[in-house]
């Protein structure tokens, strides 16, 4: 990955352990969870539902992604 996405802790895990096209993928899931949702994405509770997701795409799928 060429950036750090968050400037927190898991924005750093995020820069060391997944690639740029990983990335592009989770960008893409998340779109798909905020439509079909219809999430407010200023919304709390819609954030921390949306790093949720990500903690659980990226990282507790049992495949590689980096």
């Amino acid at each position: 990955m060429a950036f750090k996405p968050f400037r927190t802790h898991l924005g750093q895990r995020l820069y060391d352990q997944i690639c740029g096209t990983c990335w592009g993928e989770w960008l893409r899931y998340q779109q798909q969870l905020i439509n079909h949702y219809a999430l407010n994405v200023q919304d709390l509770d819609a954030k921390k539902f949306l790093l949720q997701n990500l903690e659980r795409y990226l990282f507790e799928s049992g495949a590689s992604k980096g």
